[in-house]
């Protein structure tokens, strides 16, 4: 350790000698005796990798809810807080990104933001609104209302059975 050495009188301040880094045990991951997986575990897919994988029909709708919920969501904002919506569309919808990339590729370089998990988007989206992920994207993928509403339903179902 280094610094003073807190063991001495008044006015016989010492300097510490520095101290080797710990020891590895042997057969042991960090010297507490836990051996390192063979395998590790496999990650979760990203979001835009579920969108991808929604769109194209190789994850079904629960699958897809379930790595939504877990996952960031980028949306653009205003001055207010508060979701933006595009109410030029025949619904109300709320442009919502699966990456920093793909949001400044809607709104720009500059645009502010706010970052949150898809359960609170399904929680905290206004009744009668949809929302659409990566506007710009290859994989667009738009949620009416409708869709929204069987996503909250499927939320609860799961949380409260």
């Amino acid at each position: 350790m280094y610094g003073y050495d807190q063991n001495v009188g008044p006015g016989q301040q010492q300097y510490a000698q520095p101290q080797p880094p710990p020891q590895q045990m042997p057969g042991g991951v960090g010297g507490y005796g836990q051996q390192a997986p063979l395998y590790p575990e496999p990650s979760p897919p990203s979001l835009a990798d579920a969108v991808r994988a929604f769109t194209t029909g190789s994850l079904t709708p629960e699958d897809f809810q379930q790595v939504f919920a877990t996952s960031k969501v980028y949306c653009p904002r205003g001055d207010n807080p508060g979701f933006l919506a595009l109410h030029n569309t025949q619904q109300p919808v709320i442009p919502m990104f699966t990456s920093l990339k793909e949001l400044r590729r809607y709104a720009g370089k500059e645009s502010k933001y706010f970052v949150i998990t898809g359960a609170e988007v399904i929680d905290l989206l206004p009744t009668g609104y949809g929302f659409v992920l990566d506007m710009e994207g290859e994989h667009r993928i738009v949620f009416d209302a409708k869709s929204v509403e069987q996503m909250v339903d499927f939320a609860m179902r799961r949380m409260y059975g």
